[in-house]
């Protein structure tokens, strides 16, 4: 999203099993650039580490491969190693970064965020101001003046920010109790990552029965699948709230599973799971994780 300029990386990438492995296999460079790549679109994309085109538009391989320069095998390759490793996943037609809570500053990118809309108001009210001054032309606004209105204007929204802060209530430990309750999870309703989501909606204009009749459309979809570890505030509560909003209830039997989730891409015949297995054994015991 835009202000976002950053993402953290560390140090010792380069000694991570997994990036060794990558880089030995063919065209291993070229996958550690894509991967890298990926990092930054989901970097830029803000979601908790979803990469989309937009909101209701995911990547495909095609796509991918055009944005970022590469063959469509190149890509297909890398997708499907990165996958194997679990350094990525796949769901709602949308690629997600493993562990991007974990390794990126979140509510450092929020704050970027947040700093840039007070900044854009800022700038359209003074703007609104000066055009008026010049309309009416019976008042002369020196730049002293102008920055006087300015600090009024700011201490004002100020106030009456503080006071509808004060006085909004939010559901925290409503939203979670029926989450756990749907879902069979046990997430607080204290914590600190699950109450800025909720805030976030809420200040939106959500309501409680928004989240209750996601939380409802997600547990019947998602529950009992392997995508039920995704029935969390992070997901439900996060930029597709809305989306998920919108959604109709799903009917699809629990028992039916994918073979494959990347099933909408082209396959290569390649036995990845053999392969990684016998190389990661072949590196000997190490550290675990994924890092970024």
């Amino acid at each position: 999203m835009a202000g976002v300029k950053w993402i953290r990386l560390s140090i010792d990438m380069f000694n991570n099993r997994k990036i060794k492995y990558l880089r030995s296999l063919p065209e291993g460079n070229n996958i550690i650039l894509i991967w890298v790549m990926l990092l930054t679109i989901a970097g830029r994309c803000n979601s908790g580490g979803m990469i989309f085109l937009t909101e209701t538009v995911g990547y495909t391989t095609k796509m991918l491969a055009a944005e970022l320069d590469f063959d469509e095998n190149t890509i297909i390759l890398a997708i499907n190693a990165l996958k194997h490793l679990g350094m990525i996943d796949y769901y709602d037609e949308n690629i997600l970064i493993a562990g991007w809570d974990e390794h990126q500053n979140i509510d450092g990118l929020d704050k970027i965020k947040e700093q840039n809309r007070v900044r854009k108001q800022r700038q359209r009210e003074k703007e609104r101001i000066e055009l008026g001054c010049h309309v009416t032309g019976h008042t002369e606004v020196t730049p002293s003046h102008a920055t006087d209105i300015d600090k009024e204007l700011d201490i004002d929204k100020d106030k009456k920010h503080i006071v509808a802060q004060s006085t909004t209530a939010y559901p925290y430990r409503e939203v979670i109790a029926y989450l756990n309750s749907k879902a069979e999870t046990a997430f607080k309703d204290t914590s600190k990552d699950s109450r800025r989501y909720i805030k976030a909606r809420i200040n939106e204009g959500f309501t409680l029965e928004d989240f209750k009749k996601v939380i409802d459309i997600k547990v019947a979809e998602w529950k009992g699948t392997d995508m039920s570890t995704y029935l969390r505030p992070a997901t439900l509560f996060g930029t597709k709230f809305e989306s998920y909003l919108n959604q109709k209830k799903a009917t699809k039997k629990r028992d039916e599973k994918p073979t494959n989730q990347f099933q909408n891409f082209p396959q290569r015949e390649v036995d990845y799971d053999a392969l990684v297995m016998q190389g990661l054994q072949d590196m000997g015991d190490g550290e675990h994780g994924t890092e970024i």
